[in-house]
């Protein structure tokens, strides 16, 4: 039912267009390039960003791909999420973009726990 209408969306792309996907849930030890490999079964891969945890450097267990066209980009959501790769079921959508009024850093304020000594 999702799925349908995630294609019933990309109907109203044109095929020349590209789409972010949302990949999650992939194990620590998946690499972008096992990533590119995988996705590249549905279509030609623009770029793979694994996301990093800023402080340690290492994986946070989620990335997202850029592939060509909207019919690719179905394709590979359907046939990708819920597939096992390194030992994990894989969580693959679409991804939704990013609001303007989100905040960074849990929403906290600088002040954050400090009491005012004025």
């Amino acid at each position: 039912e999702k799925g349908e209408k995630q294609i019933h969306h990309f109907k109203n792309m044109t095929d020349t267009s590209t789409v972010k996907i949302y990949v999650g849930n992939h194990s620590f030890d998946t690499t972008e390039d096992s990533l590119r490999n995988i996705f590249a079964e549905y279509g030609d891969v623009v770029s793979v960003d694994m996301i990093k945890d800023r402080e340690t450097g290492g994986p946070r267990g989620f990335s997202f791909i850029t592939i060509a066209g909207a019919d690719a980009a179905a394709k590979a959501v359907d046939g990708l999420n819920g597939r096992a790769v390194d030992g994990r079921p894989l969580k693959v959508n679409i991804a939704e973009e990013r609001s303007s009024n989100r905040t960074s850093g849990g929403g906290r304020s600088s002040n954050a726990g400090r009491s005012n000594r004025y």
